[in-house]
């Protein structure tokens, strides 16, 4: 594995610009784990049907693997690094590309500070010139096309993931938290 590796460009080393977390990933631990699937059809942004698809299913934070499907419109950014180091990345301008082929994703649902659900998502896709790319899919431009988008969701039930400030990253992350309690 090793012999494979080498003559390979070296990765990029990633500096945190605020001060040291000794914690970097927080983690808590669902009781009952839900799996389930689910097909988001044609017509829709990917924003609204997984977000319609999974509050149908009393999901509020969930982890999710796309696989496959056809989006009639795409949008999508790439993570940069930010030129000021003021925070660990920025992204750059939105592209917009018709027709593309989904091929695989990862995607997270939880909700800003007021509530409101935030889907995060990367994927990598074809598009319709044959070029395979990837970046940070903006779930809110991206429209499913005619060959629904495959969903395998993981419900996070006894917690919430909810975006907070990262003092380390300078950047809003989303985070396990307790579950808060309408009432």
């Amino acid at each position: 594995m090793v012999e494979k590796l080498m003559g390979l460009p070296r990765s990029r080393t990633v500096v945190h610009p605020g001060p040291f977390r000794p914690v970097r990933i927080d983690r808590m631990r669902d009781q009952k784990g839900r799996h389930f699937r689910l097909s988001l059809p044609g017509g829709r942004t990917l924003h609204e049907s997984l977000v319609q698809a999974l509050a149908d299913e009393g999901v509020a934070s969930a982890s999710m693997t796309l696989l496959g499907g056809e989006l009639a419109e795409l949008g999508f950014c790439l993570a940069l690094p930010d030129p000021t180091g003021r925070v660990l990345a920025t992204y750059g301008a939105p592209h917009t590309v018709h027709g593309a082929c989904f091929i695989f994703g990862n995607a997270t649902l939880g909700s800003s500070a007021s509530g409101t659900p935030v889907v995060h998502c990367h994927g990598a896709f074809r598009t319709a010139d044959g070029a395979v790319r990837g970046g940070h899919i903006l779930t809110d431009r991206t429209v499913v096309g005619r060959r629904s988008v495959t969903a395998v969701v993981t419900a996070l039930d006894s917690f919430e993931l909810r975006v907070v400030y990262d003092d380390e990253t300078r950047m809003p992350l989303m985070r396990p938290q307790a579950r808060r309690v309408h009432g």
